[in-house]
């Protein structure tokens, strides 16, 4: 978890913010695996972070220049990156089941409106 989003959870907890949402401790537990490629000759790092449904999610990093190119420091950015992209995907599976329990809950309340 960054400083920025210690920070952000903070503040949302301060202000009892606390309907359904992604926290960053569910993304992080949403990962199983990481794995890095440097291709050869370059400075661009992969990272390929394994989810725990299988899926894998990608993330890049690169230095303008082989003098600035650092490999832990390319990982740490190729990490960050692939990271960002589970925010979407879970934000997207959060927002289908607070849909589907809507859905569930007017289809219930139709049923009792009726009878």
């Amino acid at each position: 978890m960054s400083s920025d989003e210690t920070k952000l959870e903070a503040a949302l907890q301060a202000k009892g913010l606390n309907a359904p949402r992604l926290t960053p401790d569910l993304i992080d537990a949403c990962i199983v695996d990481a794995q890095y490629y440097r291709f050869p000759g370059t400075t661009l790092t992969v990272c390929a972070l394994t989810l725990r449904n299988g899926f894998t999610v990608t993330g890049e990093s690169a230095s303008a220049s082989v003098e600035n190119f650092d490999e832990v420091i390319g990982r740490e950015i190729a990490r960050k990156n692939a990271r960002e992209k589970i925010w979407a995907f879970e934000g997207y599976l959060l927002r289908e089941r607070l849909a589907a329990k809507a859905d569930a809950e007017r289809g219930q309340n139709d049923a009792v409106r009726v009878a």
